[in-house]
């Protein structure tokens, strides 16, 4: 059997992969991981943004191995612009 700190260690060293959104309104920037639910975040530039969200997913999957809870894991993510007449 590993010892914790060894376990940790490795753990440490798994790297995950998500997909981020970030977009643009008049209040600034907003950023989401579609994999996490409710994982999202704001930011006053898109830099801000993107670091508030690699943040947010970071203590989202910490949480999730302290846990005991399964890192949702995407194979292909697809982004689209929908084109809505009315």
């Amino acid at each position: 059997m590993l010892d914790a700190d060894i376990l940790s260690h490795l753990e440490a060293q798994v790297q995950y992969h998500f997909s981020a959104i970030i977009g643009h309104d008049a209040a600034g920037y907003w950023a989401r991981c579609p994999e996490l639910q409710g994982c999202y975040t704001q930011g006053r530039t898109y830099e801000e943004a993107l670091a508030n969200l690699r943040e947010a997913v970071g203590l989202h999957v910490e949480d999730r191995l302290a846990l005991g809870e399964d890192i949702p894991q995407v194979e292909a993510i697809s982004l689209i612009t929908v084109e809505v007449a009315r």
